[in-house]
């Protein structure tokens, strides 16, 4: 067993809380920028205080709502200002966010209101409220929907006038380090989601410990950030807490049509993002560069960026030939590259799935140092990152500043530390096997080094993360397209892959008489599998089975093999479950082959 601290200098007191946080920043900073709002073609600076007052104001509007300290509110939106506003005016009220991705579907809305008794729910769009209508009358105690786009927050301000401010300022005082900030619903083996219950500790530990240890990156004079992941993931929600000690600028970006022209006015400083997002600007500046000499000059300069950032890991350092060509390739490559960002963007933090060590060195090459990092949900974020100073590249880093690192003797990994989250909501068995003698079981599997930077190498549990960072729990998805008469097995892919794919075997008792009622003649599964009506009624049968999960988790292709699985091939088991492992070894080129056509695709 081997394990490794990382030592932090931040100190807090029982009675913290993050409006407590808040109100810190309000008292030393009032006239400092907390954020910039997108209106029109310019970004118009909120200061501490006009954001305070907002918030202060919606908080009112909850109260005048009946939101009681406690009381859980669902938000369902893209990552927009306003989802901040009412996040933070949850918080002042004495009340709980629980954050809904906005793609869920209706089934998976209903989960989570009804495990979490969410008493309102506040939506983005009338589209949200239709999904939520769906289900609403499974559940009782939810007294009302409001829409953003149709005025929800104004409408809370109003509902709020009538309520004194020595109200809001009470419910402020009410919360502590170990009372509930939130609810984060993260996927599990099953296809059920587990309710992560993360306290104010949890984000205020690990926000000021982020000050700390990420100072140089997210607390320098001018750094600002541009959020585009979902707030309904813990990495940006944290990274919305983190601006409020650090003095980051917060920006929000929610539609990826226009990231690029908002990353352009905006110009942070540094990023937040999945390596999906370093991939797509890798490949589509390829692309970009179209075919011969410019293509070439492309690929020369990538090579220039990769080999002088392995250079830099070398202890003689990049030689005079190298430095010369570095430095004519960022004239005539590299600087466009990083105008793509922004122009002023120096650090990008990583996470969600691995980003490869050619990513790596290709960004820091260019001149934006990608830290790579790993977190879960119940971690509250980043558990290890590499920082200034401390980078391995093709490593996720040494433990976060006041974290501790465990890896035993079977590679699984273990957590310690004030950010751990305090249990999964009525779930205490899930809790008990999770939560053992202060240590946090993640389920991955990782190495450390001699210098405590951990590499992951697997996972323990079967859930898929795509790259784009989005959780994936596969079994839902297999059984409900299993249940397709000529479909026999089914073993779900995607994992660090750009989308959800699956592999498909038919059943060779039942294909003969389905082909005879559908009007087809007679054929082997080969045979089948290649038939376009056959595949015609498989994509229906696929569009069916995602009807029960968020367009990020759903199959976007599917490959049909001309074998089944059985116990005498060996790849089911005894009990008839399908050695996943053994498939995806076995079957690598057929899963290769479901992304040759759309590497570049989203």
């Amino acid at each position: 067993m081997r394990e490794f601290s990382s030592p932090t200098t931040v100190t807090t007191d029982p009675r913290d809380s993050i409006p407590g946080m808040l109100a810190a920043r309000l008292a030393r900073d009032p006239n400092g920028v907390f954020s910039e709002r997108h209106e029109g073609d310019a970004w118009v600076p909120v200061t501490v205080t006009e954001f305070t007052t907002q918030v202060t104001s919606v908080a009112k509007g909850l109260v005048a709502r009946g939101v009681e300290p406690g009381d859980r509110v669902a938000i369902m939106s893209r990552t927009r200002y306003e989802w901040t506003v009412l996040d933070f005016a949850l918080w002042a009220a004495g009340a709980v966010g629980v954050p809904v991705y906005e793609t869920s579907s209706a089934e998976q809305v209903r989960w989570i209101a009804a495990d979490t008794g969410a008493k309102l729910a506040v939506v983005e769009t009338p589209a949200h409220a239709r999904v939520v209508a769906q289900v609403r009358d499974d559940l009782p105690g939810l007294t009302d929907v409001l829409v953003i786009d149709e005025g929800a927050l104004d409408a809370l301000v109003a509902a709020g006038a009538g309520v004194a401010d020595d109200e809001i300022a009470r419910r402020s005082a009410l919360a502590g380090m170990d009372d509930l900030a939130t609810v984060i619903y993260t996927s599990g083996t099953t296809g059920r989601p587990k309710g992560v219950e993360l306290t104010h500790g949890n984000f205020v530990a690990l926000a000021e410990a982020g000050v700390d240890g990420l100072g140089d990156v997210c607390a320098v004079p001018g750094a600002r950030t541009l959020l585009f992941m979902p707030l309904a993931h813990v990495f940006a929600r944290f990274i919305q807490v983190l601006c409020v000690p650090s003095g980051a600028v917060l920006g929000h970006a929610p539609d990826a049509k226009h990231l690029l022209a908002d990353l352009a006015s905006f110009q942070p400083t540094f990023l937040l993002a999945v390596p999906r997002v370093f991939e797509k600007v890798y490949n589509s500046a390829e692309q970009t560069a179209g075919s011969g000499a410019k293509l070439r000059l492309f690929r020369w300069a990538a090579k220039a960026a990769v080999d002088y950032s392995r250079a830099l890991d070398d202890p003689a350092g990049p030689g005079a030939a190298l430095r010369s060509r570095h430095a004519l390739a960022s004239r005539l490559v590299h600087a466009r590259l990083r105008s793509a960002l922004g122009g002023r963007c120096e650090w990008a933090v990583s996470g969600g799935a691995p980003l490869g060590e050619r990513l790596g060195h290709f960004y820091r090459g260019i001149g934006v140092r990608v830290l790579e990092g790993y977190g879960l949900t119940e971690t509250t974020a980043p558990t290890t990152v590499n920082r200034p100073g401390l980078t391995k590249v093709g490593t996720v880093g040494p433990a976060f500043p006041g974290t501790a690192l465990r890896v035993d003797d079977d590679g699984q990994i273990w957590v310690s530390g004030p950010h751990v989250f305090r249990g999964y909501r009525h779930d205490p068995e899930a809790t008990a096997e999770a939560l053992v003698d202060g240590w946090f079981r993640t389920g991955d599997v990782g190495t450390l080094d001699d210098d405590g930077y951990l590499r992951i190498t697997g996972r323990t549990k079967e859930l898929i993360v795509t790259a784009g960072g989005k959780n994936v729990a596969p079994a839902e998805l297999e059984d409900r397209l299993r249940g397709h008469p000529i479909v026999s097995q089914v073993v779900v892919v995607g994992d660090q892959r750009p989308f959800i794919g699956a592999l498909v075997t038919l059943d060779a008792e039942m294909l003969p008489g389905w082909l005879s009622n559908h009007g087809l003649p007679a054929m082997d599964a080969h045979a089948a599998g290649q038939d376009p009506q056959v595949l015609e009624a498989l994509d229906r049968a696929v569009a069916r089975a995602n009807e029960a999960v968020s367009r990020a988790e759903s199959i976007r292709k599917i490959r049909v093999l001309d074998t089944d699985f059985t116990e005498q091939n060996g790849y089911l088991t005894p009990s008839l479950k399908v050695k996943r492992a053994l498939v995806l070894k076995d079957y690598a080129a057929e899963v290769d082959a479901l992304y040759v056509d759309t590497r570049h695709g989203d």
